[in-house]
């Protein structure tokens, strides 16, 4: 086979040059290209009933330039509400710092869960955390580690008199339960919801207006 071949080549030597042979080739792989490229724009149609007539198709050339799409091979997903506050409350459970940067009503969120077992110190600890960092978030007091819940109960009443009510019962309920080992009960923890919602809308209240008096007449009166 191989002595054929070059036999083959040795008189196709003769007969053409090597650059018209490379021409040749190139082309034939030219129209190769093209014939691949069009396909199967230049074969053959025939409608429904019509005899089959092998007629080579005029293939429409484009000239124009068309802007690529360019498309990800991935897309980013977007994280629902419910996936980020779970996140959120796996990160609370793991983290070990007193209070955690994470939004109050995550800590509400495990707190009911929490209640929801029948383990309600736990979930009434979480609702007074709530609370605390309800109070960070709106610039009352810092997030001092070490801090008691008294000193933080006083902190937090003598730079907003609105909440000291609310967090001051807060704060004792708190520490019947966690210090003085009281056993909680739903009562409890209901009463400790409330108490955070209590801060909570003192918080987001509105400053209250105070309208001013006209002064007294000095004229007395005939």
């Amino acid at each position: 086979m191989s002595r054929s071949w070059t036999e083959f080549v040795a008189a196709l030597g003769d007969i053409l040059s090597l650059p018209l042979i490379l021409l040749i080739l190139f082309a034939l792989a030219t129209v190769v290209a093209l014939l691949w490229y069009f396909y199967p724009a230049w074969l053959p149609r025939r409608r429904r009933g019509e005899r089959r007539r092998w007629r080579l198709r005029r293939p429409k050339w484009r000239l124009g330039w068309r802007r690529p799409k360019l498309r990800w091979p991935w897309r980013r997903k977007r994280k629902t509400v419910t996936e980020t506050v779970e996140q959120q409350i796996e990160e609370l459970i793991a983290s070990e710092e007193e209070l955690p940067e994470v939004p109050p009503a995550v800590y509400q969120t495990l707190a009911d869960r929490l209640a929801a077992e029948g383990r309600y110190a736990e979930a009434l600890r979480e609702r007074y955390r709530s609370a605390v960092r309800d109070l960070v978030q709106h610039g009352v007091i810092d997030n001092r580690p070490g801090w008691t819940v008294t000193e933080l109960a006083r902190a937090a009443g003598s730079a907003r008199p609105r909440v000291d009510g609310s967090l001051r019962t807060a704060t004792s309920l708190f520490s019947e339960v966690w210090y003085a080992e009281r056993p909680a009960t739903a009562a409890h923890d209901d009463q400790m919801r409330t108490l955070a919602d209590d801060v909570h809308q003192a918080l987001t209240a509105p400053p209250t207006q105070v309208t001013p008096t006209a002064p007294p007449s000095l004229v007395a009166p005939r």
